[in-house]
């Protein structure tokens, strides 16, 4: 099962966790929804090199889906099989979401 770690206030997270919610592959984290799994996500984030082009570019990483083999991936379009409407990940610096 694929993880997917997404919030409620990201243009991106939410149309990946309305086309994906009740799909048995994929499990989807709401990192708002509850501080363990802010944490959950801040841990990966801290540990992750996969995280750092992600975080020298000012964004913050969602959505993002961890695959059963631990493989990290930002890339919504390989998950829903098509592009989203916004493209990139959240920024930090507000160009973002």
């Amino acid at each position: 099962m694929t993880k997917v770690y997404v919030t409620a206030t990201c243009p991106d997270c939410f149309e990946v966790k309305s086309r994906l919610s009740g799909n048995p592959d994929f499990d989807i984290i709401d990192i708002c929804e509850h501080v363990r799994n802010l944490k959950e996500f801040i841990c990966l984030r801290d540990s992750s090199p996969a995280f750092d082009p992600i975080k020298a570019g000012g964004s913050i990483g969602i959505p993002c889906f961890v695959e059963d083999d631990g493989r990290i991936s930002f890339d919504a379009a390989r998950f829903l099989e098509e592009e989203l409407s916004t493209g990139a990940s959240c920024n930090l610096d507000g160009k973002g979401c």
